[in-house]
């Protein structure tokens, strides 16, 4: 037996199919929050390019960059990149990251 799930909206009704529905509303993404410390920020340029570096990683949701405590606070969703990819991608564009603490 085939599970439907019906639709009203604006007086108009449609019976869908559940398997119709995206396997990504389906699912509810883990998100976590990570703290890295990172190095060689000298400049008010350094990070923007930071930034660009970590957004560019599948799966990042948002880069905050404390340019002061040389430090950047990403989330990021876990089933689409890790930590450490993200760390790899700030080194690639020349500022080594680590989780800070």
């Amino acid at each position: 037996m085939k599970k439907i799930l019906a639709l009203a909206l604006f007086g108009l009704t449609a019976v869908v199919p559940i398997t119709a529905i995206p396997v990504a509303a389906q699912t509810v993404a883990a998100e976590q929050t990570v703290t890295f410390a990172v190095d060689n920020m000298t400049c008010a340029l350094c990070p923007v390019t930071v930034k660009r570096a970590m957004e560019g990683v599948a799966g990042v949701r948002a880069v905050e960059i404390d340019f002061e405590a040389r430090t950047a606070t990403v989330i990021f969703d876990t089933a689409a990149t890790s930590a450490d990819a993200i760390a790899t991608a700030s080194a690639n564009a020349g500022y080594p990251a680590r989780v800070a603490g």
